[in-house]
C-alpha cells in the first residue's frame, strides 16, 4: 500500500495521512458520537498529513478541504462537505442520496458516512489462487443470494457472513463451484434519479470508497470477508470479487462532492474544454492516466489479497483503465499490476468493452488476463434459435480462438457465460422476445436490448440493478 495514506496506528501514534493536491487547507475531523473535532493538518508535498498521540483505533473520523469552489475549472473545494478518505477501509453507515450533498456551502457531516481507524489488521498467508480454469465461475449477488435462506441465522441474511454458512456451502459445492464471483461489495450511493422513484441501487456498480466494505453487506467489516473467504476455500471453493474502478458514485457535475471530488478532482478524466470524460454512461470516468488513481487500484487489489485472501478480479468495463484517453493494450496498469508482489499470480478477468470510442476491446487484454466472452454469450443464443453454424458454435465451445488467438498462454481466454447481471437471465431468454423494464421508471430505455431470446412474440421483464427500495 502507498506508504502513509490512510489511517494507521503504529507505536502508540495514529497517523492520518491525505492527497489532496490542490486544496489550501486541510481539517481532519474526529467524532465522537454526533460531536466533532477539527483538527488542521500539515501539508507534505502532494500530501496532507497529522500524527495523534493515542492508539485511535475505532474512532471515526472524515476530512474537510479548503480552496477555490470553481467547477468550471475543475475545483470543487467546499469545507461544508465531510469527505470520505479514498484509502477508508471501513464505514460507519452506508451512503445515503441527498441533494444538499451536491449544493455548495450546505454541511453534509450528518449524510456522509464516517471513515473508522481500523488498526493494524491481521494478514492472510499468501497462497496460490484457488482457481480452475475451466471451472464454474458463479456470479452472486450477496444480499439476493442469501436474504432467504432459512438455514442461515436471520442476523446474518443478505450479509457476507452467510456466504460461510455450512448449508451455503454446501449448496455450492452440490452445483460445482469452482469459484464465485461477488458482485460489488465495497460501499456504494444510489444514482440521483432513484430515491423519488422510491427506488434503491440494488448491484453496487456505483461505489464511491474502493476499499470500505458496504456496512449493509458486511456490517462486520474486514474480518467478516476475510472469515468468509476462508470457509469458502476450506470448502473447495475461490473467491473473485467484482470491482469498479472506471468510475465513482460522485456522479456529473450536477453529483455530490464526497470524496475525490473534494478532495483531488484530477482523479476524473476531463476534455480539452474542461468537462468530464464519460466513458461509462455514470457522469465521469476516472482518469487511468493519473500514476495517483492507478496506485489506488493497485493498494485497493492488494489490500483484498493481503488482509482478505481473495483470489481474483473481475474488472467492470476493464478498458477504461487503459485509457489515457484512448484504449492502449499497453497502459501502464498493466506492468504494475504484474510488478505487485501479490497481486502477481491473481486471476485477472476484464469486461471488455465500455461505452466509449473504441470501446469494445474483446480479445485485446493482456495474455495472461480472462476476458468476458460475449461473442460466446450471443452465438450460443443464436444456435439454439437456429441462426449460427455447427462451426460458430465449435469454435466458441473451443475457447474462441479467432478471438484469442490459437496459442493461448495457459488455455483460453475465454470466459464463456450464457447469461449475467447484464441483460436477460436464463429464465428470461426463453420466456420473453425483448426487455420490458417499465417498473423502474427508466421508459424501458436500460438494459442490453440484443438479447438474442429463443421466445417469440412474448414481452415481459428482464433484470435491472434498481428495485423498489
Amino acid at each position: 500500500m502507498t506508504p502513509g495514506l490512510g489511517a494507521h496506528v503504529e507505536r502508540g501514534v495514529t497517523r492520518f495521512a491525505v492527497r489532496a493536491p490542490r486544496a489550501e487547507a486541510l481539517d481532519l475531523c474526529l467524532f465522537d458520537g454526533e460531536a466533532e473535532t477539527r483538527h488542521a493538518m500539515a501539508r507534505e508535498g502532494e500530501v496532507w498529513a497529522l500524527d495523534i498521540a493515542g492508539d485511535l483505533a475505532g474512532t471515526c473520523y472524515g476530512y474537510r478541504a479548503h480552496g477555490t469552489y470553481a467547477p468550471e475549472q475543475n475545483l470543487w473545494f467546499d469545507p461544508a462537505k465531510l469527505l470520505v478518505d479514498p484509502y477508508a477501509l471501513e464505514l460507519d453507515r452506508r451512503f445515503v442520496q441527498h441533494p444538499r450533498l451536491g449544493h455548495y456551502g450546505e454541511d453534509t457531516a450528518d449524510l456522509v458516512p464516517r471513515a473508522v481507524v481500523t488498526g493494524p489488521l491481521a494478514e492472510v498467508p499468501h497462497q496460490p489462487p484457488l482457481f480452475e480454469r475451466g471451472g464454474l465461475i458463479y456470479e452472486i449477488n450477496v444480499r439476493s443470494f442469501t436474504l432467504l435462506h432459512t438455514d442461515v441465522p436471520e442476523a446474518e441474511r443478505g450479509t457476507i457472513a452467510a456466504l460461510a454458512h455450512p448449508a451455503v456451502i454446501a449448496h455450492l459445492q452440490k452445483l460445482h463451484v469452482s469459484a464465485v464471483e461477488l458482485m460489488p461489495i465495497v460501499a456504494w450511493i444510489d444514482e440521483r434519479h432513484l430515491p423519488p422513484l422510491g427506488l434503491a441501487n440494488h448491484w453496487g456498480y456505483n461505489p464511491v470508497a474502493m476499499m470500505a466494505l458496504d456496512p449493509g453487506l458486511c456490517p462486520g467489516g474486514v474480518a467478516e470477508l476475510r472469515a468468509a473467504v476462508a470457509a469458502l476455500h476450506a470448502g473447495g471453493i475461490g473467491v473473485i470479487l467484482d470491482l469498479v474502478f472506471n468510475h465513482s458514485g460522485e456522479s456529473d457535475v450536477h453529483g455530490g462532492t464526497l470524496s475525490l471530488r473534494g478532495l483531488d478532482p484530477a482523479a476524473y478524466a476531463r476534455a480539452p474544454g474542461g468537462g468530464l470524460i464519460n466513458d461509462t454512461g455514470c457522469g465521469n470516468t476516472l482518469d487511468f492516466a493519473n500514476p495517483a488513481v492507478r496506485q489506488l487500484m493497485i493498494d485497493s487489489l492488494a489490500h483484498f489479497v493481503r488482509h482478505c485472501g481473495v483470489d481474483g478480479f473481475r474488472f467492470d468495463l476493464a478498458p477504461v483503465i487503459a485509457r489515457g484517453p484512448g484504449f492502449d493494450p499497453n497502459a501502464p496498469i498493466f506492468a504494475e499490476l504484474a510488478a505487485e508482489p501479490v497481486l502477481a499470480d491473481r486471476i485477472m478477468i476484464a469486461e471488455p468493452w465500455d461505452i466509449g470510442p473504441g470501446g469494445y476491446q474483446l480479445g485485446h487484454f493482456p495474455p495472461h488476463w480472462l476476458e468476458w466472452n460475449d461473442r460466446y454469450r450471443d452465438d450460443v443464443r443464436r444456435f439454439w434459435k437456429g441462426e449460427a453454424t455447427i462451426g460458430t458454435l465449435a469454435t466458441r465451445i473451443a475457447g474462441s480462438s479467432d478471438l484469442f488467438g490459437a496459442d493461448c498462454p495457459k488455455g483460453s481466454k475465454s470466459v464463456n457465460f450464457l447469461a449475467a447481471h447484464d441483460g436477460f437471465t436464463l429464465a428470461d431468454t426463453v420466456s420473453y422476445a425483448h426487455r420490458h423494464n417499465h417498473a423502474n421508471g427508466e421508459d424501458n430505455r436500460d438494459g442490453h436490448g440484443e438479447n438474442h431470446s429463443w421466445n417469440g412474440g412474448v414481452e415481459g421483464p428482464s433484470d435491472d440493478p434498481a428495485i423498489l427500495a
